[in-house]
């Protein structure tokens, strides 16, 4: 499964790929029907990558990418709006081992979501894009998932003008008021 460049936000439902990184955050695209766009600052908002994400584990934490492998051969998903106790009982098979009293039944339901959304789309069944070996002479193809960010050409600095002549001072009258 290809998760790269796909992202949860923070604050807004659903899952999305990211397009184009800006100076300041991305551009993001929903991956439902409607192909919402949606521009993501990164100091008002937490992004975080699908390929990243792991779950409280017993022991180690386990990675959402092995657990969605495993809900895509379980026969049986649950819906998301099952109760509690369904959803406990299927995150035994998929995630064995996942600590019971860190990973609550909102988590699970966000999961289950999440694999509903990303069961209809290809690059679920896509191979994660390893970096090819190039032959001589070839460059590697770069993939469109990678977000780089590219910095501008700084401009050139600036030579140091002549000093400007200063206009002579003027000395104004002192004020006729004041004595002294």
């Amino acid at each position: 499964m290809n998760l790269s460049a796909i992202v949860s936000v923070s604050g807004k439902p659903g899952l999305w790929k990211a397009l184009v990184q800006n100076k300041t955050g991305f551009v993001l695209e929903s991956l439902d029907a409607q192909k919402t766009k949606l521009v993501v600052n990164l100091s008002t908002a937490k992004l975080a990558a699908l390929e990243e994400i792991t779950i409280f584990g017993d022991d180690d934490d386990i990675k959402l990418t092995e657990v969605l492998e495993r809900m895509k051969t379980a026969g049986n998903v649950p819906d998301a709006k099952a109760d509690g106790t369904a959803l406990r009982k299927f995150f035994r098979e998929v995630a064995p081992g996942h600590d019971e009293e860190k990973v609550y039944a909102s988590d699970m339901k966000k999961i289950v979501n999440w694999f509903n959304i990303l069961k209809e789309l290809p690059l679920f069944n896509e191979e994660p894009t390893a970096a090819p070996e190039a032959a001589e002479g070839e460059k590697p193809a770069a993939s469109p998932a990678k977000v780089a960010v590219t910095e501008k050409p700084k401009p050139a600095p600036k030579k140091a003008a002549a000093p400007k002549a200063q206009a002579p001072k003027v000395s104004a009258p002192k004020n006729p008021s004041k004595k002294g």
